[in-house]
């Protein structure tokens, strides 16, 4: 199963970052109040940001590391897709064997992920 680390940008300008399996369903969650006490009182909240991991252990770790960001980092991490949804996965490339991060639009095939250096490589 695929898991989310996801960023929302909520009313008050603050960014709340979470982990989930369905992004849809929890920004619903988050809107309704019941997605965490954090955000709400921050309604209505927006998804800014968020990348794919293979397993719920990555996407906590990740989770992790996108939490001792600051502000300015997490804004630089949003700002790098451009202001919209960057979906990203971390995954072992089929050329190299590293796991990389990879953007999903440079997948091949179900299960064939290549990374940026095996990519420009071809």
């Amino acid at each position: 199963m695929l898991y989310h680390v996801y960023i929302l940008t909520c009313a008050d300008g603050t960014l709340y970052t979470g982990i989930t399996n369905d992004p849809e369903s929890r920004v619903a969650a988050h809107n309704s109040g019941k997605g965490a006490k954090y955000t709400s009182g921050r309604t209505p909240v927006a998804l800014a940001y968020q990348e794919l991991h293979e397993s719920k252990s990555a996407a906590l770790r990740r989770e992790i590391e996108v939490k001792k960001m600051t502000r300015a980092e997490k804004l630089q991490l949003i700002a790098h897709g451009g202001g919209t949804i960057v979906q990203r996965a971390v995954v072992q490339c089929a050329t190299c064997g590293r796991d990389c991060h990879v953007e999903l639009t440079q997948l091949y095939g179900d299960d064939h992920y290549v990374c940026d250096t095996c990519l420009i490589s071809r």
